[in-house]
């Protein structure tokens, strides 16, 4: 080991921080407004949180499986501006738009004919599964716009452009905050030293979070369908809006395994979430609320994934195997920095965050618990997310699909299984569960990284963390 190998070149570091910076930035933003819309939620009691909360990780399931196909676009787009060959740039763009099309159509319908069903098979609390279903109804009308604002926003960061994506996001939050006021509370007046102001309102509770959000949604698939469409590099303008099997061939081979992972993980997280609300409503507003205190934290992890991702596939694209070295080498040292430093106040200030978005102490005692045991394990969970990135630029999703469906359902699932419904263990056991996932994750990607066995290119040497 010499010093020549802990070396971290200052351009490389810039440019990895240019990328990550707006997409943290906009994850940051939209996690500020997950925790207003949680604690407006919140404000109407427990029952409210459990009924947004019951149905989330359904929302995952089909989010994440969306979000799968904008990988296969990312890693053809990025190793395409790598080698630049901006024509199949644009060509990929529109064939994003068809997938955006028939994907979002897909995801509409299923959803919106499986609302009735939804909390039932999650084992939702009977008094509140009918605000649940129509909560549930209400956020998937609108699927077509958020499939594009999923797909578009990565089609656009496989070109480097994370700042449109996160102005968009920064609008979506802005009129979702908005909507909020207006459909979640009654008319009230506030009263200032000068002068009353009236605040409209629909009294609608969480019902009208739902419609507060499916309008957002809405806003934010058609601003960045447009962004996409003026876009200098990567517009569809002008192209052929027929199916181009060579480009969409490359685009789902990659997208498949990582398709199929999402889906296997989400379903999983849906039959975790069910055990969770099996323990009681205390349970489910405790993880609910615990989860989004903890989005917060992941929030360095998965604007270095995306950089990761990203450049990546431009290094690839270019057939430059130092620089892809170098790339993963230094955003993994960043993110296990950023991510010590997010664990560590977590682990500080987990009781405070809880107490933001519930009054009930049970809820508030339980959450700070289990947050605190999962800050332990943010910068183990930080570096198998940016290695994971780096593979999904390369278009290597194989191995990330094998190691996270067996993670998930004989670790995460079986063990939680065992921890809550023989052992009693409750919300603790499964948090517990999750953590050792999120290890065994990292063991094996790490191991998959440190092999050299990521880098496709040939004649790829066993990669040195220093």
């Amino acid at each position: 080991m010499t010093k020549s190998r802990i070396k971290i070149n200052k351009k490389t570091v810039l440019t990895i921080l240019a990328l990550a910076g707006p997409t943290m930035l906009e994850q940051l933003l939209h996690t500020l407004v997950q925790y207003i819309d949680t604690a407006m939620v919140g404000s109407l009691g427990t029952e409210a949180t459990a009924s947004v909360g019951s149905t989330t990780t359904v929302s995952w399931l089909f989010g994440s499986t969306i979000s799968a196909i904008g990988v296969g676009f990312l890693a053809f787009i990025s190793q395409a501006i790598g080698a630049k060959k901006y024509d199949s740039v644009k060509k990929a763009s529109a064939q994003s738009v068809l997938a955006v099309l028939f994907f979002g159509i897909i995801f509409t319908i299923i959803p919106l004919a499986l609302s009735p069903f939804i909390p039932i098979w999650m084992q939702v609390d009977p008094k509140i599964q009918k605000t649940a279903s129509i909560y549930f109804f209400i956020i998937y009308m609108p699927m077509l716009f958020r499939t594009a604002s999923i797909i578009f926003g990565t089609v656009l960061r496989a070109v480097g452009d994370t700042k449109t994506p996160m102005k968009a996001g920064i609008l979506v939050n802005i009129i979702n905050v908005v909507l909020n006021l207006i459909f979640i509370y009654p008319t009230r007046i506030i009263t200032l030293p000068n002068f009353y102001l009236v605040i409209p309102g629909f009294n609608l509770g969480v019902i009208g979070a739902g419609i507060a959000s499916a309008i957002a949604f809405l806003v934010g698939g058609v601003v960045i369908f447009i962004s996409l469409w003026r876009h200098p590099i990567v517009s569809p303008k002008g192209q052929s809006l027929r199916p181009d099997f060579k480009i969409l061939k490359p685009c789902f081979k990659v997208a498949l395994p990582n398709a199929l992972q999402r889906f296997g993980t989400s379903f999983g997280y849906v039959a975790f979430a069910s055990m969770v609300n099996s323990l009681g409503e205390i349970s489910t507003a405790a993880h609910t609320v615990a989860n989004t205190v903890e989005s917060a934290f992941y929030i360095p992890g998965y604007g270095m994934q995306s950089a990761a991702s990203t450049l990546s596939g431009n290094a690839y694209g270019a057939k430059d195997k130092d620089r892809l070295n170098e790339i993963s080498r230094t955003i993994l040292v960043i993110e296990v920095l950023l991510m010590v430093a997010s664990g560590g106040l977590l682990l500080l200030l987990a009781p405070n965050m809880m107490s933001i978005f519930s009054k009930d102490a049970g809820v508030i005692a339980l959450g700070s618990v289990v947050l605190r045991m999962v800050a332990v394990s943010e910068p183990f969970y930080g570096a198998s997310i940016v290695i994971e990135g780096m593979m999904h630029g390369l278009g290597k999703t194989t191995m990330p699909f094998v190691t996270n469906i067996i993670g998930m359902w004989l670790i995460r699932i079986l063990g939680t299984f065992i921890a809550t419904q023989i052992f009693d263990f409750g919300l603790i056991g499964a948090w517990a569960c999750m953590i050792l996932h999120n290890l065994m994750l990292f063991v094996m990607f790490f191991i998959y990284y440190v092999s050299g066995k990521y880098n496709p290119m040939p004649d790829g040497n066993r990669t040195n963390l220093v």
